[in-house]
C-alpha cells in the first residue's frame, strides 16, 4: 500500500508559476516511478510528467520546456514545477505511483486543483 498526498495547487495568472508536491508513504520501496496526470472538465485524464526510480523523465508535448518534474528521495516526495502557465493548463492534477509488490500496483492521490486565469 502506497499513500500519496498532493499539495501546492491554486489560482495563478497566465504566465505565472506553481509548484506541486506529492509525498509518498507506506511501502515506498516498491515504487518504480512517480508522476503527475491531469484532468480538465469534460476531458480524459492525461499524463503530464513521469520520473522513474532511475531518474528518467517523460513529459507530455504540451508541457515540455515549461514543466519540470523532480524528486527528493530523502523526503519521498516528487515535485512538479510549472512555469509559463496557460489557461489550458487548468485542471485537477493527480499524483501517481507505479510499482510492484507481490504484483503490479498503481496508486493515486486525491488531486489538487490548478486554475490559470486572469
Amino acid at each position: 500500500q502506497v499513500n500519496l498526498v498532493e499539495s501546492g495547487g491554486g489560482l495563478v495568472q497566465p504566465g505565472g508559476s506553481l509548484r506541486l508536491s506529492c509525498a509518498a508513504s507506506g511501502r515506498i520501496f516498491s515504487i518504480n516511478g512517480m508522476g503527475w496526470y491531469r484532468q480538465a472538465p469534460g476531458k480524459q485524464r492525461e499524463l503530464v510528467a513521469f520520473i522513474t526510480s532511475g531518474g528518467s523523465t517523460n513529459y507530455a508535448g504540451s508541457v515540455k520546456g515549461r514543466f519540470t518534474i523532480s524528486r527528493d528521495n530523502a523526503k519521498n516526495t516528487v515535485y512538479l514545477q510549472m512555469n509559463s502557465l496557460k489557461p489550458e493548463d487548468t485542471a485537477v492534477y493527480y499524483c501517481n505511483a507505479k510499482g510492484a509488490d507481490m504484483g503490479a500496483f498503481e496508486s493515486w492521490g486525491q488531486g489538487t486543483q490548478v486554475t490559470v486565469s486572469s
